[in-house]
């Protein structure tokens, strides 16, 4: 839909540099976004078309825009990742000829109004098994048509030894305090873990003065939260809450991050930087990650989807227990945490099951 901060988008990202090293010519449409000069830098062609909401003359645009694209770059597949291109894209097809597949990143509202206008397409991916059953069960789905695939993550890119310099200057992050970090888009629907760490953040500091948290990402909840930031250090008279905005150097903050709170990919690019996580978000709660949480979080692409409730009350038992462990502990924590990336959540894999895919929809053509 867009191409600012967001689990969605670099997964896009990825996947379109994993692509184009495999071979096949990506292009990616999108409304733009931060992310679009990375786009620049590989070389692979970007359109900016509306496709962020569901205004009928965004809609409108948007199909005329994708048929334009569609007849003039020739498409051997059209890969559409959210439910409004998705839904375009399935107009559109009534009228011209093209190879069409999705993914679903998330759980959609199956109300019958939205079930009527989604479209998955001739084949599609999903990011988890629950989404795989959610596909299957809420729009019958076949289950042939469907690959299960991962967030793919650069465990070159997402790392612990990297320059953070410009970071901590700017920022005025104090690396000789324990740093919590957060990471995600700051919208209504996922910002519920940056908001909770905002509320327990002077309980934090009044038992642990040696912390400093710092939440990095953009949306509509982003100005309310930031008052709230502001408010806690005026009161605690440091800059002890800092709120970045949206970043595309996301890498340099879950590598100066000592501790992780969030959920889904931005959990897995700290866990590949080896910092310890606490799985907490809008859609639930599964605490410190460990070898004992690791096919629970799996099996929701760590959304933590079907878990208990996050509350400030979890979260902060949680973050406490982290700082009273010893670090040999915390770096075998780490440690196990991007043994799981490297394992599990490639973006070679994640690049061959999209291939997979693709070829399957082909050989029917």
């Amino acid at each position: 839909m867009s191409f600012d901060i967001g689990g969605v988008e670099t997964h896009i990202l990825e996947l379109a540099q994993g692509l184009k090293a495999a071979g096949f010519k990506p292009v990616v449409a999108s409304n733009g976004g931060i992310f679009e000069k990375d786009l620049k830098k590989l070389n692979i062609k970007h359109y900016k078309v509306p496709l962020h909401n569901k205004n009928f003359i965004n809609i409108w645009k948007s199909y005329w825009l994708l048929k334009k694209i569609i007849e003039k770059e020739g498409f051997d597949i059209v890969h559409a990742h959210a439910r409004i291109p998705a839904f375009i894209l399935g107009i559109l097809r009534k009228h011209i000829e093209f190879s069409f597949v999705t993914s679903v990143h998330a759980p959609y509202n199956t109300a019958m109004l939205y079930k009527l206008n989604s479209n998955w397409g001739e084949a599609s991916l999903t990011v988890s098994d629950d989404l795989k059953k959610y596909l299957v069960e809420n729009y019958k789905f076949a289950p042939t048509n469907i690959i299960v695939t991962i967030n793919g993550i650069s465990t070159s890119k997402f790392r612990a030894n990297i320059n953070i310099d410009n970071i901590k200057k700017e920022f005025n992050i104090n690396t000789s305090k324990k740093i919590i970090g957060h990471v995600s888009r700051l919208d209504k629907d996922r910002s519920l873990a940056a908001k909770q760490l905002v509320n327990i953040a002077k309980t934090i500091y009044k038992k642990y003065p040696n912390t400093q948290i710092v939440i990095v990402g953009d949306g509509d909840e982003y100005e309310m939260i930031k008052n709230k930031a502001e408010k806690v250090n005026d009161e605690l008279g440091i800059n002890y809450v800092v709120m970045t905005g949206p970043r595309a150097d996301i890498n340099k903050f879950t590598a100066i991050s000592d501790i992780f709170v969030g959920v889904s990919r931005a959990a897995l690019e700290a866990m590949s930087a080896e910092c310890p996580c606490i799985l907490a978000g809008n859609e639930g709660y599964i605490g410190i990650f460990s070898k004992e949480k690791l096919e629970s979080a799996i099996g929701s692409n760590f959304t933590c989807r079907g878990e208990q409730k996050s509350t400030q009350k979890l979260l902060i038992k949680d973050i406490i227990k982290l700082l009273n462990t010893d670090e040999a502990k915390l770096e075998k924590l780490g440690a196990y945490g991007r043994e799981i990336i490297k394992e599990h959540y490639s973006v070679e894999r994640m690049t061959q099951d999209n291939i997979k895919l693709y070829k399957k929809v082909l050989r029917k053509v």
